[in-house]
């Protein structure tokens, strides 16, 4: 079950690091074709969601790895699944009908919510 987290979490861990940075660095332009929504929410939000997702991604490594505030992995799970949630009704309230994507992330943080807690 140890190797199963790592895998879950070092995808998400990846894929957060790289969204998150993404929001943090790039201006709206750039975002746009990534992601549709950008113009709808201030760009200081969009920011800070980059920012989570970087805390997020770093939350489900650090605390197994270092054994220090193991809890902390399966809260930052917890944050994904309820941030593709979140995801999922903006990408529905804005008419975009792909939220496959979104639907995957959320799976594989409830998973790894499961896996957590068996550290």
């Amino acid at each position: 079950m140890n190797i199963a987290y790592w895998i879950a979490a070092g995808f998400l861990s990846l894929f957060y690091l790289y969204a998150g940075t993404m929001k943090l660095i790039h201006s709206r332009d750039q975002l746009r074709p990534m992601m549709a929504w950008v113009d709808r929410m201030p760009l200081p939000a969009v920011r800070a969601l980059g920012i989570v997702e970087i805390l997020g991604a770093t939350g489900l490594i650090l605390p197994p790895l270092t054994s220090v505030v193991a809890s902390l992995a399966p809260a930052a799970a917890i944050g994904f699944v309820s941030l593709q949630i979140g995801a999922v009704a903006v990408h529905l309230t804005i008419g975009d009908r792909r939220i496959t994507l979104n639907l995957a992330l959320l799976a594989t943080a409830a998973v790894t919510i499961w896996l957590a807690t068996g550290l």
